[in-house]
Protein backbone atom coordinates (compact mmCIF):
# COMPACT_ATOMS: atom_id res chain seq x y z
CA UNK A 1 0.00 0.00 0.00
CA UNK A 2 1.39 3.76 -1.10
CA UNK A 3 2.11 6.11 1.98
CA UNK A 4 0.56 8.72 0.54
CA UNK A 5 -3.05 6.59 0.72
CA UNK A 6 -2.29 6.14 4.38
CA UNK A 7 -1.64 10.25 5.26
CA UNK A 8 -5.17 11.09 3.01
CA UNK A 9 -7.00 8.99 5.00
CA UNK A 10 -5.78 10.09 8.68
CA UNK A 11 -5.96 13.36 6.96
CA UNK A 12 -9.15 12.86 6.41
CA UNK A 13 -9.97 11.10 9.71
CA UNK A 14 -9.09 14.42 11.38
CA UNK A 15 -10.97 16.41 9.12
CA UNK A 16 -14.15 14.41 10.96
CA UNK A 17 -12.91 15.19 14.34
CA UNK A 18 -12.82 18.75 13.48
CA UNK A 19 -16.78 18.31 12.44
CA UNK A 20 -16.78 16.53 16.38
CA UNK A 21 -14.79 19.64 17.61
CA UNK A 22 -17.25 22.27 15.62
CA UNK A 23 -20.65 20.33 16.99
CA UNK A 24 -19.00 20.74 20.85
CA UNK A 25 -18.24 24.59 20.30
CA UNK A 26 -21.90 24.49 18.68
CA UNK A 27 -23.19 22.75 21.97
CA UNK A 28 -24.86 20.36 19.69
CA UNK A 29 -23.36 17.57 21.76
CA UNK A 30 -23.31 17.40 25.52
CA UNK A 31 -21.64 15.23 27.67
CA UNK A 32 -24.17 12.87 28.46
CA UNK A 33 -24.86 12.31 24.71
CA UNK A 34 -21.00 11.81 23.96
CA UNK A 35 -21.26 8.91 26.73
CA UNK A 36 -23.97 7.28 25.04
CA UNK A 37 -22.32 7.51 21.31
CA UNK A 38 -19.68 6.02 23.04
CA UNK A 39 -21.57 2.82 24.02
CA UNK A 40 -23.12 2.93 21.00
CA UNK A 41 -20.00 2.77 19.16
CA UNK A 42 -18.68 -0.24 21.58
CA UNK A 43 -21.43 -2.16 22.41
CA UNK A 44 -23.23 -2.09 18.55
CA UNK A 45 -21.43 -0.60 16.26
CA UNK A 46 -18.30 -2.16 16.66
CA UNK A 47 -19.14 -6.06 17.31
CA UNK A 48 -21.35 -5.46 13.74
CA UNK A 49 -17.96 -4.46 11.36
CA UNK A 50 -16.44 -7.56 12.97
CA UNK A 51 -18.84 -10.19 12.13
CA UNK A 52 -19.50 -8.76 8.53
CA UNK A 53 -15.96 -8.84 8.07
CA UNK A 54 -15.11 -12.40 8.96
CA UNK A 55 -18.01 -13.33 6.32
CA UNK A 56 -15.91 -14.33 3.52
CA UNK A 57 -15.18 -17.61 1.95
CA UNK A 58 -12.56 -19.65 4.36
CA UNK A 59 -8.24 -19.74 3.15
CA UNK A 60 -6.01 -21.65 4.31
CA UNK A 61 -3.16 -19.11 4.08
CA UNK A 62 -5.64 -16.55 5.60
CA UNK A 63 -6.13 -18.31 8.94
CA UNK A 64 -2.51 -18.90 9.16
CA UNK A 65 -1.06 -15.41 8.80
CA UNK A 66 -4.27 -14.74 11.27
CA UNK A 67 -2.85 -17.24 13.77
CA UNK A 68 0.87 -15.83 13.18
CA UNK A 69 -0.71 -12.36 13.97
CA UNK A 70 -2.12 -13.51 17.17
CA UNK A 71 1.37 -14.53 18.56
CA UNK A 72 3.28 -11.51 17.05
CA UNK A 73 0.50 -9.11 18.94
CA UNK A 74 0.70 -11.16 22.58
CA UNK A 75 4.44 -11.11 22.31
CA UNK A 76 4.42 -7.51 21.80
CA UNK A 77 2.07 -6.88 24.51
CA UNK A 78 4.26 -8.87 26.90
CA UNK A 79 7.49 -6.91 25.68
CA UNK A 80 5.69 -3.65 26.33
CA UNK A 81 4.59 -4.57 29.69
CA UNK A 82 7.87 -5.72 30.71
CA UNK A 83 9.40 -2.68 29.03
CA UNK A 84 6.58 -0.21 31.00
CA UNK A 85 7.07 -1.50 34.29
CA UNK A 86 10.29 -1.16 34.15
CA UNK A 87 10.35 2.42 33.09
CA UNK A 88 7.76 3.81 35.19
CA UNK A 89 7.42 1.10 37.83
CA UNK A 90 9.38 2.79 40.00
CA UNK A 91 7.95 6.01 40.23
CA UNK A 92 6.55 7.24 43.76
CA UNK A 93 3.63 9.23 42.19
CA UNK A 94 0.78 6.36 42.14
CA UNK A 95 -1.61 8.26 39.64
CA UNK A 96 1.49 8.80 36.98
CA UNK A 97 3.18 5.30 37.89
CA UNK A 98 -0.84 4.03 36.77
CA UNK A 99 -1.06 6.47 33.60
CA UNK A 100 2.28 6.23 32.59
CA UNK A 101 2.40 2.36 32.54
CA UNK A 102 -1.52 2.02 30.71
CA UNK A 103 -0.95 4.78 28.11
CA UNK A 104 2.02 3.55 27.17
CA UNK A 105 1.19 0.14 26.65
CA UNK A 106 -2.48 0.36 25.03
CA UNK A 107 -3.71 2.17 22.37
CA UNK A 108 -6.94 3.70 20.59
CA UNK A 109 -7.46 -0.08 19.09
CA UNK A 110 -11.22 0.68 19.11
CA UNK A 111 -11.87 3.94 18.26
CA UNK A 112 -9.20 5.17 16.20
CA UNK A 113 -7.67 1.18 14.58
CA UNK A 114 -10.65 -0.56 13.61
CA UNK A 115 -12.50 2.83 11.55
CA UNK A 116 -9.00 3.19 10.08
CA UNK A 117 -8.12 -0.08 9.05
CA UNK A 118 -11.85 -0.23 7.44
CA UNK A 119 -11.31 2.65 5.58
CA UNK A 120 -7.70 1.45 3.97
CA UNK A 121 -8.54 -2.29 3.94
CA UNK A 122 -11.98 -3.07 3.87
CA UNK A 123 -13.37 -5.91 5.73
CA UNK A 124 -10.18 -7.90 4.63
CA UNK A 125 -8.08 -5.68 7.06
CA UNK A 126 -11.14 -5.40 10.00
CA UNK A 127 -10.59 -9.41 9.45
CA UNK A 128 -6.80 -8.96 10.92
CA UNK A 129 -7.43 -5.90 12.53
CA UNK A 130 -9.55 -8.09 15.55
CA UNK A 131 -6.12 -9.45 16.21
CA UNK A 132 -5.36 -6.53 18.23
CA UNK A 133 -8.63 -5.62 19.30
CA UNK A 134 -9.46 -8.81 21.17
CA UNK A 135 -5.76 -8.66 22.30
CA UNK A 136 -6.48 -5.69 23.60
CA UNK A 137 -9.90 -6.26 25.68
CA UNK A 138 -8.49 -9.16 27.23
CA UNK A 139 -4.85 -7.53 28.45
CA UNK A 140 -6.62 -4.05 28.78
CA UNK A 141 -8.91 -5.64 31.03
CA UNK A 142 -7.19 -8.01 33.37
CA UNK A 143 -3.60 -6.44 33.52
CA UNK A 144 -4.43 -2.97 32.41
CA UNK A 145 -6.80 -2.90 35.46
CA UNK A 146 -5.02 -4.41 37.76
CA UNK A 147 -2.72 -1.00 37.17
CA UNK A 148 -5.24 0.41 38.75
CA UNK A 149 -6.20 -1.96 41.26
CA UNK A 150 -2.79 -1.77 42.74
CA UNK A 151 -3.15 -0.19 46.22
CA UNK A 152 0.27 1.09 47.64
CA UNK A 153 0.44 -1.62 50.10
CA UNK A 154 0.72 -3.83 47.07
CA UNK A 155 -2.76 -5.73 46.58
CA UNK A 156 -4.51 -5.91 44.00
CA UNK A 157 -8.13 -6.83 42.93
CA UNK A 158 -9.04 -10.06 41.22
CA UNK A 159 -9.88 -10.15 37.46
CA UNK A 160 -12.88 -10.19 36.54
CA UNK A 161 -12.71 -12.55 33.59
CA UNK A 162 -16.61 -11.99 32.93
CA UNK A 163 -16.12 -9.00 32.43
CA UNK A 164 -13.57 -9.69 29.60
CA UNK A 165 -15.19 -12.70 27.93
CA UNK A 166 -18.75 -11.06 27.53
CA UNK A 167 -17.64 -7.81 26.36
CA UNK A 168 -19.57 -7.90 22.73
CA UNK A 169 -16.30 -7.60 20.87
CA UNK A 170 -15.19 -10.40 22.04
CA UNK A 171 -18.52 -12.20 21.52
CA UNK A 172 -18.66 -10.99 18.34
CA UNK A 173 -15.45 -12.20 17.24
CA UNK A 174 -16.07 -15.64 18.28
CA UNK A 175 -18.87 -15.67 16.42
CA UNK A 176 -17.18 -14.19 13.25
CA UNK A 177 -14.77 -17.08 13.63
CA UNK A 178 -17.40 -19.83 13.50
CA UNK A 179 -19.28 -17.60 10.50
CA UNK A 180 -15.58 -17.80 8.41
CA UNK A 181 -14.49 -21.40 9.48
CA UNK A 182 -17.94 -22.91 8.47
CA UNK A 183 -17.99 -20.26 5.32
CA UNK A 184 -21.47 -19.58 6.92
CA UNK A 185 -23.80 -17.07 4.74
CA UNK A 186 -25.72 -14.76 6.72
CA UNK A 187 -29.27 -13.89 5.24
CA UNK A 188 -29.77 -11.38 2.96
CA UNK A 189 -32.04 -8.69 5.26
CA UNK A 190 -29.83 -8.97 8.76
CA UNK A 191 -26.58 -9.20 6.59
CA UNK A 192 -27.76 -5.64 5.51
CA UNK A 193 -28.73 -4.36 8.79
CA UNK A 194 -25.03 -5.56 10.03
CA UNK A 195 -23.56 -3.72 7.06
CA UNK A 196 -25.35 -0.66 7.65
CA UNK A 197 -24.85 -0.47 11.01
CA UNK A 198 -21.04 -1.02 11.14
CA UNK A 199 -20.59 1.57 8.05
CA UNK A 200 -21.22 4.61 10.68
CA UNK A 201 -18.42 3.13 12.71
CA UNK A 202 -15.66 5.33 10.97
CA UNK A 203 -17.26 8.54 10.90
CA UNK A 204 -19.17 8.51 14.46
CA UNK A 205 -15.96 7.56 15.90
CA UNK A 206 -13.97 10.66 14.59
CA UNK A 207 -16.55 12.49 15.93
CA UNK A 208 -16.81 11.52 19.40
CA UNK A 209 -12.95 12.05 19.56
CA UNK A 210 -13.08 15.26 18.17
CA UNK A 211 -15.79 16.52 20.42
CA UNK A 212 -13.99 14.99 23.11
CA UNK A 213 -10.49 17.08 22.28
CA UNK A 214 -12.92 20.30 22.23
CA UNK A 215 -13.19 20.15 26.06
CA UNK A 216 -9.18 20.18 26.69
CA UNK A 217 -7.56 23.18 27.30
CA UNK A 218 -4.00 23.19 26.06
CA UNK A 219 -1.14 24.39 28.07
CA UNK A 220 2.12 23.98 28.48
CA UNK A 221 2.30 22.86 31.61
CA UNK A 222 0.78 19.66 30.23
CA UNK A 223 3.38 17.86 29.36
CA UNK A 224 6.13 16.87 31.69
CA UNK A 225 9.17 14.09 31.01
CA UNK A 226 7.29 11.08 31.63
CA UNK A 227 4.01 12.05 29.94
CA UNK A 228 6.35 12.96 27.08
CA UNK A 229 8.57 9.72 27.15
CA UNK A 230 5.26 7.42 28.28
CA UNK A 231 3.73 9.23 24.32
CA UNK A 232 7.36 8.50 22.70
CA UNK A 233 6.71 4.57 23.39
CA UNK A 234 2.94 4.54 22.43
CA UNK A 235 3.31 6.33 19.01
CA UNK A 236 6.65 5.82 18.12
CA UNK A 237 8.94 2.90 19.60
CA UNK A 238 6.49 0.25 20.50
CA UNK A 239 5.01 -0.26 17.19
CA UNK A 240 8.63 -0.27 15.90
CA UNK A 241 9.50 -3.21 18.02
CA UNK A 242 5.96 -4.57 16.90
CA UNK A 243 7.43 -4.38 13.43
CA UNK A 244 10.66 -6.61 14.28
CA UNK A 245 8.60 -9.22 15.99
CA UNK A 246 5.74 -9.50 13.24
CA UNK A 247 8.72 -10.00 10.84
CA UNK A 248 10.24 -12.60 13.19
CA UNK A 249 7.03 -14.71 13.43
CA UNK A 250 6.66 -14.76 10.05
CA UNK A 251 3.22 -11.70 9.21
CA UNK A 252 3.19 -10.58 5.75
CA UNK A 253 0.71 -8.86 3.14
CA UNK A 254 -2.54 -6.87 4.80
CA UNK A 255 -2.28 -8.74 7.84
CA UNK A 256 1.57 -7.38 8.57
CA UNK A 257 0.27 -3.76 7.63
CA UNK A 258 -3.25 -3.64 9.42
CA UNK A 259 -1.34 -5.40 12.32
CA UNK A 260 1.26 -2.60 12.59
CA UNK A 261 -1.39 0.36 11.81
CA UNK A 262 -3.06 -0.66 15.01
CA UNK A 263 -0.37 -0.72 16.61
CA UNK A 264 0.47 2.44 16.00
CA UNK A 265 -2.60 4.53 17.17
CA UNK A 266 -2.33 6.58 20.07
CA UNK A 267 -3.22 6.04 23.62
CA UNK A 268 -6.65 4.92 25.17
CA UNK A 269 -9.16 6.94 26.09
CA UNK A 270 -9.62 4.34 28.37
CA UNK A 271 -6.67 5.53 30.96
CA UNK A 272 -8.93 9.09 31.17
CA UNK A 273 -11.86 6.67 32.76
CA UNK A 274 -9.72 4.27 34.75
CA UNK A 275 -7.98 7.59 36.29
CA UNK A 276 -10.99 8.53 37.25
CA UNK A 277 -12.80 5.46 38.70
CA UNK A 278 -9.81 5.47 41.72
CA UNK A 279 -10.55 8.96 42.12
CA UNK A 280 -7.02 9.93 40.89
CA UNK A 281 -6.21 12.88 39.27
CA UNK A 282 -7.02 12.91 35.31
CA UNK A 283 -5.21 15.99 34.04
CA UNK A 284 -1.71 13.63 32.94
CA UNK A 285 -4.63 11.12 31.18
CA UNK A 286 -6.42 13.86 29.19
CA UNK A 287 -3.00 15.66 28.47
CA UNK A 288 -1.51 11.66 27.61
CA UNK A 289 -4.45 11.14 25.24
CA UNK A 290 -4.85 14.34 23.43
CA UNK A 291 -1.17 14.99 22.63
CA UNK A 292 -0.46 11.29 21.70
CA UNK A 293 -4.22 11.73 19.30
CA UNK A 294 -2.91 15.02 17.64
CA UNK A 295 0.92 13.91 17.36
CA UNK A 296 -0.47 10.41 15.61
CA UNK A 297 -1.22 12.40 12.45
CA UNK A 298 2.61 12.30 12.37
CA UNK A 299 3.81 9.09 13.94
CA UNK A 300 1.42 6.82 12.24
CA UNK A 301 2.58 7.64 8.67
CA UNK A 302 6.35 7.34 10.39
CA UNK A 303 5.75 3.46 11.68
CA UNK A 304 4.16 2.68 8.37
CA UNK A 305 7.07 3.75 6.32
CA UNK A 306 9.58 2.10 8.90
CA UNK A 307 7.35 -1.17 8.11
CA UNK A 308 7.76 -0.42 4.47
CA UNK A 309 11.33 -1.00 4.72
CA UNK A 310 10.72 -4.80 5.40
Amino acid sequence: MNIGQLINQIILMFGLMLIGVLINKLKFMHSQTSSDLTNVLLYIVSPCLIVNAFEQPYSGNRIQQFLLAVLGVFILYLVEILIAKLLFGHLKNQNLRRITQYGSIYSNAGFMGIPLISALFGSEGVFFAVVSLAAFNIFSWTQGVALFRDNDNGTVEKTDWRQVLLNPNIIAIFVGIFIFMFSIKIPSIPNQIIKYVGSVNTPLSMIVIGNSLANIQFSRDMLNKEIGLTILLRNLLFPIIGIFILKLVGVTGIAFYTTIVMAACPAAGLVVLFTLQVDGDTAPAISLMSLSTILSLITIPLVFAVGNLF
